[in-house]
């Protein structure tokens, strides 16, 4: 760990950074993929949602 000593003779422990590096793009298959999961989840939601107005006295 990378110690500095301070004014007073104080020690500050300094976290390692983590490597910086540019995101890239996702490809035409993961975007697909994407779009597959988000349609998924929207019908899986609908669904729940379906399910609890028809059990639910509430009419």
């Amino acid at each position: 760990m990378p110690y500095i000593n301070e004014e007073g003779g104080r020690l500050n422990n300094f976290a390692i950074e983590p490597k910086i590096y540019k995101a890239e793009a996702p490809s035409q298959a993961q975007q697909r993929n994407y779009i597959v999961l988000g349609v998924v989840a929207t019908a899986l939601i609908g669904g729940l949602m379906f399910v609890a107005f028809s059990v639910s006295n509430v009419s």
